[in-house]
């Protein structure tokens, strides 16, 4: 029997709805649920033991005070970035800000920048995904897996996760985090009680143990560990009352994120004592973070944070993929990538088809490494993180670079250290960060002069394409660029439908 209209399938008057009405789920997230989205990014447990190792061994005890250093850099530079937040609200988060203070032209290269900067990151790690998922199975069960069958269910698992509603991910982000967070306390509650190697020391702190040739290195390793932290503009159009939660979920990330690092590392070095920590990290760095836990702790501990670095990735993955989601959709609707981009799930509320062509790509891009029989660590993972982490701290710079402007140009109470002052010194601050990343190269990568060269100019040379894409717009498409990173106007009947008005200062 034919079913009447009031009995056609849920689907078929969901699509409709979709393509009608549907928009992002407004008033979803709180601060602790920007907080864990970008936090999650950054995926602490990872960088601590996969990473701080090596920052220990190149800047000695000192090197908990390189987190910090980057912490406060980037606290600095959230100053200025938080308060042009109060007054920009597209969906286009960093690229509106600098188009916004920079002008159009710029402004689309730093699109193209943000594209490049957040796939990199995302994709890349899919070969991490591997690589631990492999490891684990081998430390736990002894069993060997080959990797592709590993990154391939990856993305099916995190293109689902973005396929669901945005406040499905705050809470699977929640858990993930507290489990790879949790991890790291324990370890550092059985060093604490047991007083560490040889006692507490601060020696780490001293400036003898600083200021030493290894600080550059340590500091760009700290930078690094800070990616994503940014991101938390991305999710304004679904945060409760954007105005405070944003500003807030940032600082309260960058300073977790600063003072939690430091502390881990320092904690490190006391599991090993100040006189054996060095030569400790040299010995086994991959192995520094687990050889802790089953000391001071115990080889269950041990089993528990190989299975958590697998979440501490899976939750990394997840933050970044909604945040390019995001970001798709912003440029889909600006009429930038095809509009088809920008349809929202009528159920969910997420923007589901620029996460299937995320994954999409990602999916391309893994099978290519796997075609040319590249190494999922240090082929996929390198090669496509770094320029991602670069296209990021350049966005970063540019929307540091225009705070100022943005603020010479419009009538504001706002006052000159948010606006002039500290987006000065965070533009200063970043450009020296990124000269250390550029300068420290191949202990990122790993490759030849030549491979690190391509790496490096690949988010520049992005970037530069848009220029050419803006002239081009302007000249055919001059309503797309016209209205490109204006301010969204609400629809009526819809908090979170949005159009565009007013003019790019």
């Amino acid at each position: 029997m034919s079913a009447t209209p009031s009995q056609l399938p849920d689907e078929e008057s969901e699509e409709q709805a979709s393509s009608a009405a549907a928009t992002l789920r407004s008033g979803s997230l709180g601060t602790a649920d920007i907080a864990f989205f970008v936090v999650s990014a950054a995926a602490p447990l990872t960088v601590m033991a996969g990473v701080a190792p090596l920052a220990i061994l190149l800047g000695g005890i000192g090197a908990p005070v390189g987190y910090l250093l980057a912490g406060l850099t980037l606290a600095v530079f959230s100053v200025g970035f938080t308060t042009m937040s109060r007054h920009i609200t597209s969906g286009g988060a960093f690229y509106a800000f600098i188009t916004r203070g920079l002008g159009r032209p710029v402004g689309i290269g730093a699109a193209l920048l943000a594209l490049i900067g957040y796939n990199g990151m995302e994709i890349g790690v899919y070969g991490l995904l591997a690589s631990t998922t492999r490891d684990t199975l081998h430390a736990l069960f002894g069993t060997k897996v080959p990797w592709l069958p590993v990154s391939l269910a990856g993305l099916l698992v995190i293109g689902y996760g973005g396929f669901r509603s945005i406040d499905f991910g705050a809470r699977l982000l929640g858990i993930l985090l507290v489990a790879e967070t949790g991890i790291l306390v324990l370890l550092a509650g059985g060093v604490l009680v047991r007083g560490g190697a040889h006692g507490l020391s601060a020696a780490s702190l001293a400036p003898a143990h600083v200021f030493v040739p290894g600080t550059a290195a340590v500091l760009a390793f700290a930078f690094a560990a800070f990616t994503g932290f940014e991101s938390t503009v991305i999710y304004r159009r679904e945060a409760r009352d954007p105005e405070r939660t944003v500003p807030r979920a940032t600082y309260l990330a960058v300073g977790f994120l600063g003072l939690f690092y430091a502390f881990v590392v320092w904690v490190a070095v006391q599991a090993f004592g100040d006189d054996q920590a060095v030569r400790a990290a040299g010995k086994d760095p991959a192995g520094l973070f687990f050889t802790a836990i089953t000391t001071y702790v115990g080889g269950w501990a041990a089993g528990l944070m190989h299975l958590f670095i697998i979440t501490s990735v899976i939750a990394s993955l997840l933050s970044f993929h909604n945040a390019i989601n995001r970001y798709a959709l912003a440029l889909a609707e600006e009429g930038v990538l095809p509009r088809a981009l920008g349809r929202i799930h009528p159920r969910h509320r997420s923007p589901y088809l620029a996460g299937i062509a995320q994954t999409v790509l990602g999916a391309v891009v893994v099978l290519a490494f796997r075609a040319a029989d590249a190494d999922p660590y240090q082929h996929l993972l390198l090669w496509v993180n770094t320029p991602g982490m670069i296209g990021l701290l350049l966005l970063q710079l540019l929307a540091a670079i225009a705070v100022p402007c943005y603020f010479r140009r419009i009538a504001h109470q706002e006052g000159s250290l948010r606006t002039l002052v500290a987006p000065v010194a965070a533009a200063v601050l970043l450009t020296a960060a990124i000269v250390l990343v550029v300068g420290h190269i191949d202990l990122f990568t790993g490759a030849s002069p030549a491979v690190n060269t391509l790496l490096v100019v690949a988010a520049p040379t992005a970037f530069l394409l848009g220029l050419p894409l803006a002239w081009w717009l302007r000249r055919n498409r001059p309503g797309v660029y016209a209205a490109f990173a204006t301010e969204p106007v609400e629809s009526v009947g819809d908090a979170g439908a949005t159009g565009t008005a007013g003019t790019v200062e």
